[in-house]
């Protein structure tokens, strides 16, 4: 149930992101941002915390470490 959930918002924050409607818009927020510029700047933070509740909640479960140089011999083959 997880997964649909963050799918389902992955899904939203797409519709989201194709917005039409701030790109006329010349207002200022804080007096120098344009909205549109604040608009993407706030779907990028929700696009990262939903990509950080993904990882969290939904990473599958018994995957392996890749092994590093340290865990290697001279040859290049790993050591057992």
């Amino acid at each position: 149930m997880k997964k649909l959930w963050i799918w389902s918002l992955v899904a939203l924050l797409l519709v989201f992101h194709q917005d039409n409607w701030f790109w006329t818009d010349e207002r200022l927020v804080f007096g120098f941002m344009p909205v549109g510029l604040l608009y993407h700047a706030g779907i990028s933070v929700a696009a990262a915390c939903l990509w950080f509740a993904a990882i969290y909640l939904i990473w599958p479960e018994g995957i392996e470490p890749t092994e590093t140089r340290e865990q290697q011999s001279p040859q290049g083959k790993a050591e057992a």
